[in-house]
């Protein structure tokens, strides 16, 4: 098996401003192809990428399917709020989805993670406790551009994991690990 990555919030072909100008492009278009970009130069075929929410908008279900065919991978998805019964069903018919779920708890190298769309309380407010102690909430949503917004936030350790705060680019799960620990140092 080769590395974890985790992403979210794509938000392919989704054309409104808001979106792709406060990601810095011009175009739609232009938030694509680096958003594909910079997951193929990344990512290796034997990868395994959380994508937790918010694949692809708009009615071009055609358009989409083939964006996400490009993508190198496993891809394993998490249900966003814009990933609507339709879409699921196209995400599960693409030959590089290995599933697509509500949310998933994952275990890695001994941490425990809560992965989903949304953030989530996951801790017993357990702020005196080593990290792989405790349960980890990776999420995206709220297009935050700081990957620690909600960090400690009643307690629970939350990493935002939407591209728009990792540079339009997948994060390996190694890096999210060594920045969490240098954050209770």
């Amino acid at each position: 098996m080769g590395q974890i990555w985790v992403t979210s919030d794509w938000h392919l072909n989704h054309n409104k401003e808001f979106i792709y100008k406060a990601r810095g492009f011009e175009t739609v278009s232009d938030m694509n192809k680096a958003i594909m970009q910079n997951h193929n130069q990344s990512v290796s075929m034997d990868d395994h990428i959380y994508v937790l929410g918010d694949c692809c908008l708009g009615q071009d279900l055609d358009h989409a399917r083939a964006l996400m065919c490009q993508m190198k991978g496993h891809l394993h998805i998490i249900r966003g709020n814009h990933d609507t019964d339709t879409r699921i069903e196209m995400y599960r018919g693409l030959w590089n989805v290995e599933e697509v779920v509500e949310a998933k708890y994952l275990t890695y190298k001994k941490y425990h993670f809560f992965l989903s769309h949304y953030p989530a309380l996951c801790s017993n407010f357990d702020t005196n406790r080593p990290l792989k102690q405790r349960t980890l909430n990776l999420c995206g949503h709220s297009h935050t551009t700081d990957a620690f917004a909600d960090w400690d936030k009643y307690g629970a350790p939350i990493v935002h994991c939407e591209v728009d705060a990792w540079g339009c680019a997948p994060v390996p799960l190694d890096h999210i690990i060594e920045l969490m620990e240098d954050k209770v140092k």
